[in-house]
């Protein structure tokens, strides 16, 4: 029997069905909560996309505006001029799938017909009603993320009367959407959203309970990587950015995420390979 999970994209069949994906993060922004400016320069880009793919990613996501807590909205005009010139020289630098981190269908379109493959939209394509359909016209892969709110205010004061069922309902509600519009379900990928409208003790338990998206039936995305989580966590500025991002990417991974977003490639490559063996040949009785 096939047991093959796979994602096609136009670079190539994205294989997880005993390995987690990688994905790669490549800000082309001046404010990103992290690496804000590091990387909006194009030699600097295309050079950290190469050395991303040597040290193993398997998909570079990249994103020309923050969606850290707090921050404005950047217009479509401004978001394709940092993006686009840099998407060119990048995807002529990589082999792996490029996944573009936007919630507007323009800068998707215009990154798509260069030859980007995948949509990663914080909002579930709820931003902007033209996403499905732009995404079913390109036959791109897509990442249905849940948020509560909107990036600027997101964190004020976030309230669940029920986290996880709240979040499968409002992915269910993205999926229905999207299939609506022409996308496969082969095609789908879902993220509970960390770190967005979620108080710390929301992250911890959706963490806890990834397990339970599983029933929805489409790989699980998570982004833990750098976040306000880990220093919660961890109260270590020097240490905890790398620990505790690879001990939350490895509770993902054994808890069934397929694929993980994070800014320490070659680092965080290490802990999913530990974490796939046991997840995949633990599970092999000699």
């Amino acid at each position: 029997m096939d047991n093959k999970k796979i994602i096609k994209t136009n670079r190539g069949e994205l294989d997880y069905s005993r390995k987690t994906l990688i994905m790669g993060i490549l800000n082309i922004t001046p404010d990103s909560f992290s690496d804000g400016g590091k990387y909006n320069e194009i030699d600097r880009a295309v050079q950290r996309a190469v050395e991303m793919e040597k040290q193993g990613a398997d998909i570079i996501d990249m994103g020309a505006e923050s969606t850290r807590p707090g921050s404005d909205r950047v217009s479509l005009e401004e978001e394709k001029k940092r993006l686009l010139p840099v998407l060119k020289e990048v995807l002529a630098a990589v082999s792996v799938p490029i996944s573009i981190d936007t919630y507007k269908s323009g800068t998707a379109a215009a990154a798509l017909e260069m030859g980007a493959s995948i949509i990663n939209d914080i909002s579930g394509m709820r931003f902007d009603r033209k996403m499905p359909e732009t995404a079913a016209y390109y036959d791109a892969p897509v990442v249905l993320m849940h948020i509560q709110g909107k990036p600027k205010t997101m964190q004020e004061n976030p309230e669940y009367r029920n986290l996880i069922f709240e979040i499968k309902k409002y992915l269910w509600t993205s999926i229905e959407a999207v299939r609506k519009a022409g996308v496969r379900d082969e095609k789908i990928i879902i993220d509970p959203g960390i770190g967005f409208g979620k108080k710390q003790q929301h992250n911890l338990q959706i963490l806890n309970r990834l397990k339970s998206f599983e029933e929805l039936n489409y790989p699980i995305l998570i982004g833990t990587s750098r976040k306000s989580l880990i220093k919660y966590v961890t109260k270590d500025e020097k240490f905890g950015r790398i620990f505790g991002t690879a001990a939350s990417v490895t509770t993902a991974v054994l808890n069934g995420a397929s694929i993980v977003r994070v800014h320490d490639v070659e680092e965080i490559k290490r802990a999913t390979v530990m974490a796939d063996a046991v997840k995949w040949e633990g599970n092999n009785e000699q």
